[in-house]
């Protein structure tokens, strides 16, 4: 009887895949079938593509006298989620000939419920750039999503309501009167306006004012903020570590346009967007009972997990040892490498995760050891227990280490007055950060914060004076310090000397940065 082919596609794992629907109509017994690796849902869609049809005016397939093949090619990538059903629905009214449409350099995805509303999907930002990249023209993407796919420019998107808004648009007649079909009007939908760029004001709960005391841990946080760096705060329960943890996403800077719309394309895959687009970095804090395919990522069919959810953001795990020994040592591969890579029957993938941490954690399992005044009821085994769950390459890979102490019951009625603010700090961490930037721009090195500098370009990017290599070296030996420890001390010595504004790294940054090495682990 008649074909049509129309262009889909979908996201699968991180990666984008241009899918082209084929509809094939011959005469015979009813038959509906879907071929080409679909899942439960891409099979279930016959029903919904059906009775869609139908309540939009036209006759449904499983009324006439014919058989349905519809192709999902590539047939040998499975296919997955409800994406799909627009395509197949426009592509079977043009097969039947109730819809005279050009379709070429124009791709379709949405979900279709059974009154025929087109309901929003996942991982519609990648999609757009797929599309863009591919060289169409126009896009139909369900309209709740419609926003999200307008960040990306020089690609026409439409956002679509309904099946008959679709249908009315894509005709090529004025009025579509055809036997078996509705009396449908010609109508044009316009496309949506490019989403701007625009980064408003962050909303947090916890200003850097708010805490009271804690001079070293502010000044701690600050300088990961400056730097990217990894940092842990350690001290007994109740003195501000998770607040000062909340806090720091105030004094972060904004993303950047790329960095924003890959932040916002993982999250729409994910199924974790919110907003049209995310533009300041991501705050994860996943409760200690998580395990390790919610923090890694993985699965069946692997999916991301809190790790790459906090790319380009923070990752903050509160009672840090209370993790499992497993997820806790999961965390090599991506604070060195940032990817995280999980492989599993149906498939591999590589994760982004190019994150901040913050931990927090008590002195011993009960708080109290050392702390004065309190007394410790933990036996000597429990200490050294909790302090081992924290293996060496872990503490090798964080920057900072700084202490939270009680603070004197006086301050904490004092005014916010006496503190410094989270924008009076963050003023100061993107001016580091942009003396960072222009620096590695000018000697076109590809970072924009110090954490990223790998060993190979540590000595070009960060040159020292004979005398802070002198003192450097011998720090360095007095700690005995491994290979990765004594570069991410020189990188940390130079945050320390962009927040004081200085060209190069002086001795004394050297020696503040030494400060932060750890105290508490037994083991580090």
């Amino acid at each position: 009887m008649s074909f049509a082919s129309v262009s889909s596609a979908q996201v699968h794992l991180l990666s984008t895949y241009l899918v082209r629907v084929e509809v094939d109509l011959s005469k015979g017994l009813n038959a509906f079938s879907i071929v080409g690796l679909p899942d439960k849902a891409v099979e279930e869609a016959k029903d919904r593509i059906a009775a869609a049809i139908k309540n939009t005016g036209f006759k449904s397939p499983k009324q006439k006298n014919h058989k349905i093949v519809i192709s999902l090619a590539p047939a040998d990538v499975r296919k997955e989620g409800p994406s799909f059903d627009l395509p197949m629905a426009i592509g079977y009214l043009i097969a039947s000939k109730c819809l005279p449409a050009d379709v070429k350099e124009k791709l379709f995805v949405g979900e279709l419920s059974l009154d025929g509303m087109v309901q929003p999907i996942d991982g519609v930002l990648p999609i757009v750039q797929e599309a863009k990249r591919a060289g169409f023209r126009e896009i139909y993407v369900p309209k709740e999503n419609a926003k999200e796919a307008a960040l990306i420019g020089e690609i026409d998107v439409y956002g679509v309501k309904n099946l008959w808004e679709l249908v009315a648009h894509l005709t090529k007649k004025d009025i579509l009167p055809d036997e078996n079909c509705p009396f449908i009007q010609k109508k044009r939908m316009s496309p949506v306006p490019q989403t701007a760029f625009e980064v408003g004001t962050r909303e947090y709960q916890v200003d850097f004012a708010d805490v009271k005391g804690q001079r070293t841990a502010k000044r701690g946080l600050e300088i990961a903020a400056a730097g990217g760096h990894n940092i842990a705060m350690w001290g007994p329960p109740g003195t501000g570590k998770t607040l000062l943890a909340k806090a720091f996403i105030s004094i972060l800077p904004p993303l950047d346009i790329e960095e924003a719309l890959e932040v916002t394309g993982i999250h729409s895959v994910a199924g974790a967007l919110h907003e049209p687009l995310i533009t300041y970095p991501p705050f994860r804090a996943p409760h200690h009972t998580a395990s390790y395919i919610a923090l890694v990522g993985g699965g069946s069919v692997p999916k991301p997990g809190e790790i790459t959810l906090a790319h380009r953001g923070v990752l903050f795990l509160d009672e840090f040892p209370e993790f499992e020994r497993r997820v806790i040592d999961a965390l090599r591969q991506p604070l060195e490498d940032r990817i995280v890579s999980v492989s599993r029957v149906k498939g591999s993938a590589q994760f982004p995760a190019h994150f901040t941490l913050i931990t927090a954690m008590n002195p011993c399992p009960c708080g109290n050891n050392g702390v004065k005044g309190k007394q410790c009821t933990c036996a000597q085994h429990q200490i050294d227990r909790y302090k081992r769950k924290i293996s060496g390459p872990i503490v090798d890979r964080i920057d900072l280490w700084t202490e939270v102490s009680i603070v004197e019951h006086e301050k904490l009625t004092e005014g916010r007055g006496s503190e410094k603010t989270s924008e009076e700090i963050r003023r100061k961490v993107e001016a580091a950060r942009k003396k960072a930037e222009e620096r590695y721009h000018t000697l076109k090195l590809p970072f924009k914060t110090n954490s990223e500098v790998g060993a190979r370009d540590i000595g070009a990017a960060i040159p020292l004076s004979d005398e802070v290599k002198k003192t450097l070296n011998l720090a360095a030996k007095k700690h005995d310090l491994s290979a990765r420890s004594y570069h991410r001390l020189i990188k940390l010595a130079r945050t320390v000397a962009d927040l004081e504004g200085h060209d190069e790294v002086a001795v004394d940054d050297l020696m503040e940065a030494l400060t932060y090495r750890p105290k508490q682990l037994s083991n580090s």
